[in-house]
């Protein structure tokens, strides 16, 4: 099992102009520490049931351009960005962006959307969940079509909610990771595992599934397996991934219980977790899970089927 690091809280007690020299410290100290992937919260006000909502927050891909700059192998994404947020053409852009400026590392995090609020506060536009899922359908084959060739398809992208008449997209995104595999674009990370509508898409689009912790994880898994399988496509070829917080303790005391919860995930079939980390500001807890869960999580194999 592999952990990524969810940032969602930037910084809280900390002024302004020290935010960014902090956030390096974090994101070095967990690079250095084997996290896998560092991810950002993709909400322009904080989350209600994270805390108030006028709490420190920074834009997703900002954030996410400037964590690039300070790491050198971790993979970057949002987690996730909601398809109102911007048009799907200018996100394919920004992640080919950070992809290309991080050397490879950037994935595409992407669903249907929440708000914090921060959609009302600000008037941003906000459809319906009906329509934001076909939103979300014509956004991933947008940026697919983006990052098709070598300046993109050639043909429109002509949808109901979104229409893109020239995919072009120079420079592409790189078609060789840092381990030096090939991939054909950015990995594509779906979050949510509603059975109607999202788990038939990740099943098409993903690269990743982020899903939820609970008792029916072994259950949603076998269904997109079974959904995989109907379309012809290897479910193996789809990460499962869940949500997660850490929260190691004082001094330590609560690495044994976030064992347990990680090992009940593996054997669910889960081999990434992405968390957020309680005080992750004073780098504290950061460390204890680098050097006390991170080595000893590496070891738990997911047990489920993956077909």
């Amino acid at each position: 099992m592999e952990l990524g690091l969810h940032l969602t809280n930037f910084a809280l007690d900390t002024p302004s102009e020290r935010i960014g020299s902090r956030l390096a410290e974090v994101v070095r100290t967990a690079e250095d520490g084997g996290f896998s992937v560092i991810a950002v919260g993709d909400h322009l006000w904080q989350s209600p049931w994270l805390g108030r909502v006028e709490q420190n927050v920074l834009e997703a891909y900002s954030t996410l351009s400037f964590i690039a700059a300070h790491t050198s192998r971790v993979q970057l994404t949002a987690l996730v960005s909601g398809v109102h947020y911007r048009h799907p053409a200018m996100l394919g852009k920004l992640v080919t962006t950070l992809d290309v400026l991080s050397g490879g590392r950037a994935w595409l995090g992407i669903g249907a959307g929440t708000s914090t609020g921060d959609v009302e506060g600000y008037g941003l536009p906000f459809p319906p969940l009906r329509d934001r899922y076909e939103m979300l359908d014509e956004a991933l084959r947008i940026c697919l079509a983006m990052w098709t060739d070598a300046r993109g398809a050639s043909e429109p992208v002509l949808g109901k909610h979104f229409r893109v008449e020239r995919p072009l997209n120079a420079p592409q995104a790189v078609r060789n990771s840092p381990q030096g595999a090939y991939r054909p674009h950015p990995p594509i990370l779906i979050g949510g595992d509603g059975e109607r509508r999202t788990l038939p898409l990740v099943a098409r689009y993903a690269d990743v599934a982020s899903l939820r912790p609970g008792p029916d994880l072994p259950a949603k898994i076998a269904l997109l397996d079974r959904m995989c399988v109907e379309i012809g496509r290897d479910p193996r070829e789809i990460r499962k991934s869940c949500a997660f917080a850490f929260d190691p303790g004082p001094g330590g005391g609560g690495v044994g219980q976030v064992l347990g919860q990680l090992k009940w995930l593996a054997d669910m079939g889960i081999d990434l977790v992405i968390g957020r980390v309680t005080g992750v500001d004073d780098l504290t807890a950061l460390e204890v899970l680098c050097r006390e869960v991170i080595p000893a999580a590496a070891e738990f194999g997911a047990t489920a089927s993956p077909a």
